[in-house]
């Protein structure tokens, strides 16, 4: 029996009591882990593919060590420019014992989640002194509402200054002109004096 498993966004074939090494995941060394992105399952012959995952199927497992991968070197060089550089990379991999395979796992434990909901849901409801005083305050909202529609209108402040406005404007037309003062005309008689003592 085998199965191909996504973990950490890489597929892998897997079967019990392997170990396999996949990208570092979260948990401590000795934990368990369960994987539920189930692609295909095969048992003595019948495969069962996933659309894109099977229903139910569950793959349960052991983080055994998180260890480091072997040393990459990065090597770059541009030639006759004067630049090469080096860098290190160790890949972080943790070590996984898968323990089992379960076709219907999943459903399972779903259904022991289950079971706990619905008892909650049988206790009653009791009714507090806060849900009384809720249901209270909807009719002191409408007895305000009604006061506020009953008080009349009174003019409002803007109506005043503009009716002040056409006061002044009225008051304006009433009055009569008074005449500008005339400017005094340009000198232009001494300017023609000089051009006819320079001739």
């Amino acid at each position: 029996m085998y199965a191909i498993v996504d973990i950490a966004g890489q597929q892998f074939k897997v079967e019990k009591d392997q170990k396999i090494y996949v990208h570092r995941i979260e948990g401590e060394e000795g934990s368990k882990v369960e994987f539920d992105q189930v692609l295909l399952i095969e048992d003595d012959g019948k495969v069962n593919v996933g659309a894109p995952v099977v229903d139910g199927a569950l793959i349960s497992g052991k983080i055994v060590a998180h260890l480091k991968g072997d040393k990459v070197q990065i090597f770059k060089k541009k030639r006759r420019k004067g630049y090469q550089t080096l860098n290190g990379h160790r890949q972080q991999f943790t070590e996984l014992l898968i323990e089992g395979i379960a076709a219907n796992g999943a459903k399972k434990a779903a259904k022991k989640e289950e079971k706990p909901k619905t008892e909650a849901k049988s206790e009653p409801k009791k009714e507090t002194k806060q849900t009384s005083a809720k249901k209270a305050e909807p009719a002191k909202t409408e007895e305000k509402k009604e006061t506020k529609a009953a008080k009349p209108k009174t003019e409002s402040k803007k109506a005043k200054p503009a009716a002040k406005k056409k006061e002044t404007k009225a008051a304006a037309k009433d009055e009569p002109k008074k005449a500008a003062p005339k400017k005094a005309a340009p000198k232009a008689e001494k300017k023609d004096d000089s051009n006819k003592e320079a001739k």
